[in-house]
């Protein structure tokens, strides 16, 4: 438990402050811009729905340095979450792990928890059509479990036909489909601004988890 919390959090500490400055340098700015066609939009009446759900999300933090606070906490959370995720998988497997397996892993987090949800539900600006938020939730959910116990299949099944299960669990999802947006909704950001936005969130994910692997597995190494 010692080597999964300390691995973990230290590892989770570095890859939230990395991921946080890649954040600044390349998302924020997008998000700023959709931020802007966004209140254009609301000012014109062109979303009131949207503009109605903002005014009922009650509070959220101020811009400026209060926002910035806030994201790169939740960021420094999130990655210790998923490194204590990465750390306990150690752990069950008993495998010898150092930062280049680590790495492996971090690669199966990524495309678990990363890009096969985004193949469905790519990263959304604001003001962003999409389905209902509740269906979003469990299609990401079922996609990122299913994706996960897939991979865990493929590289630790010794039996064929527990790799074919594996290969069909990692596609059940994409061939239920994700929640799509109404044919009416339209988002208020350009289609080229959402399709920078996607890439970057992913590469920014990537970039974290690759982080998260290579950290994780070489504390977890020293720590033991």
């Amino acid at each position: 438990m010692r080597r999964i919390f300390g691995a973990a959090l230290l590892a989770g500490l570095i890859a939230g402050l990395l991921v946080s400055l890649l954040q600044e340098l390349r998302l924020v700015p997008l998000i700023a811009a959709a931020e802007g066609f966004e209140a254009a939009a609301h000012a014109h009446g062109m979303m009131p729905g949207a503009a109605h759900a903002h005014e009922a999300a009650g509070w959220a933090p101020a811009d400026g340095a209060e926002r910035r606070l806030f994201t790169w906490l939740a960021n420094v959370v999130a990655a210790a979450g998923f490194g204590l995720l990465l750390t306990a998988a150690y752990g069950i497997s008993g495998r010898p792990v150092d930062a280049r397996r680590g790495l492996l892993w971090g690669l199966a987090g990524f495309a678990a928890f990363a890009l096969a949800p985004a193949l469905g539900l790519p990263p959304e600006l604001p003001g962003a059509a999409a389905g209902d938020l509740y269906d979003r939730q469990v299609w990401w959910l079922a996609t990122a479990a299913a994706t996960s116990g897939g991979l865990a299949l493929l590289a630790f099944a010794p039996a064929a036909f527990a790799k074919a299960a594996g290969i069909a669990l990692i596609a059940a999802p994409h061939l239920v489909g994700a929640p799509a947006a109404p044919a009416d909704a339209a988002g208020s950001a350009p289609p080229e601004l959402a399709a920078a936005f996607a890439v970057a969130s992913l590469v920014t994910a990537g970039l974290l988890w690759a982080a998260l692997g290579v950290l994780t597995g070489a504390f977890y190494r020293r720590f033991s």
